[in-house]
């Protein structure tokens, strides 16, 4: 039985329960964890609730496994259920499957429910217009609440590249989406945080005994939150991180994926970032000795919990959250503003596009100019002062 103890320095004791999915080979073995639980029994209970709910899964996906002459999606609901197969079958992210799921809940049972070919845009502009007033609900009392209009634009990408995927299957000729109204989303300057509170945040990072490293980590390279946490030591040749892959959680639980871009990388690490991962090479050392055989040394992951398993996603970002609450960072301020503020800086000091592109892990160039040109704009008083001096020139020479 996966069932496992993991005590903490305060002497806290909890038991998680830990297996690698189907398709899992040795050097990736994809682990999925589940932890807190009081009790050896709980966390054997839980993992086996679990194989039961997985087993009838399995088993209901091959009682239901389409067939070629299966019914075709006549209505919205069936096209996006049929949309969202075809991207599990495809392998894509399964991030963006979830979301894809969490965004279909919000749409209207009325408009689900309609033909696929009586779905004109006036329809969508309406559901645009619903969803901007009340579409969204609390987390805990579910009262209907306005939705963010990024949320809805969100809401109509999906939709609308469900309707691309029906004119390529045949099932109508045109894509509404294409002439509905959804909300503008306002561009906004992205929070970039100075030098200093960067520092400071690293300094605060006093909690989970790997954090300051990775945060430092985070700085230097403007890596992904998940591409940061699916590093590995051999990963690091020459002060270069390679990347090629990262961690994503999802609830299904955690899984290693190819990045963003689908395009591997290698990051030039600052002369000061060595050193910060040589100390928190030998603090892992101390753990590697501490849990022995039951170190997940396979794994060979730079940031992890102290047996070596990997670090939830979502609970490192929780937090840094505390973490900037407690150095006083400003409001906004979060594990994801490392990044942007590493390419404001490195932008703001006149390093070209095409490097910072590449760094980032950008899809293209313009990915980049689009979102941090705001950190080129203090070159225009330099620009100003160029245009006086060709101007006092040709005075000059007249």
């Amino acid at each position: 039985m996966p069932v496992y103890k993991r005590k903490y320095r305060s002497g806290k004791v909890v038991w998680y329960y830990q297996f690698a999915p189907p398709g899992s080979s040795r050097l990736a073995q994809n682990l999925i964890t589940e932890s807190g639980f009081a009790t050896k029994q709980a966390a054997t209970d839980a993992e086996a609730a679990r194989r039961i709910a997985e087993q009838k899964k399995t088993e209901m996906q091959k009682r239901g496994a389409p067939r070629v002459a299966a019914a075709l999606p006549t209505t919205l609901a069936m096209l996006l259920a049929e949309f969202m197969k075809q991207h599990a079958q495809e392998k894509l992210a399964p991030k963006t499957i979830e979301r894809y799921f969490e965004m279909a809940e919000y749409i209207a049972p009325e408009l689900a429910a309609m033909p696929l070919t009586a779905i004109t845009p006036l329809h969508l502009s309406r559901e645009w217009a619903r969803l901007l007033a009340c579409g969204g609900h609390t987390r805990k009392t579910k009262v209907p609440r306005a939705m963010k209009p990024k949320t809805v634009r969100n809401i109509a990408g999906m939709v609308s590249s469900a309707f691309v995927r029906a004119i390529r299957w045949g099932l109508v000729t045109t894509n509404p989406v294409t002439n509905s109204e959804p909300p503008k989303v306002r561009k906004r300057i992205g929070m970039a945080l100075a030098t200093d509170e960067q520092e400071r945040m690293v300094d605060c990072a006093v909690g989970p005994w790997c954090l300051g490293a990775f945060l430092e980590m985070c700085r230097a390279t403007g890596a992904r939150r998940g591409e940061v946490l699916a590093l590995r030591w051999s990963d690091i040749r020459s002060e270069r991180a390679f990347i090629d892959r990262s961690l994503c959680q999802t609830k299904a639980g955690l899984l290693f994926k190819g990045t963003k871009t689908e395009r591997p990388r290698d990051v030039k690490l600052p002369a000061t970032t060595m050193p910060v991962l040589k100390r928190h090479q030998e603090r892992q050392d101390e753990f590697r000795a501490q849990f022995g055989p039951r170190y997940r040394a396979d794994l060979d992951l730079i940031f992890a919990n102290p047996n070596g398993t990997p670090l939830k996603p979502n609970s490192v970002s929780a937090t840094v959250a505390r973490v900037c609450k407690k150095a006083g960072l400003p409001k906004g301020a979060s594990l994801h503003v490392l990044r942007h503020s590493h390419a404001s800086q490195l932008a703001a000091e006149g390093v070209d596009l095409p490097t910072i592109s590449e760094r980032m892990g950008h899809s293209s160039v313009r990915t980049t100019a689009d979102i941090y040109a705001h950190a080129m704009r203090g070159k225009d008083d330099a620009a100003a002062k160029v245009w006086d001096a060709i101007q006092e020139r040709d005075r000059a020479q007249k």
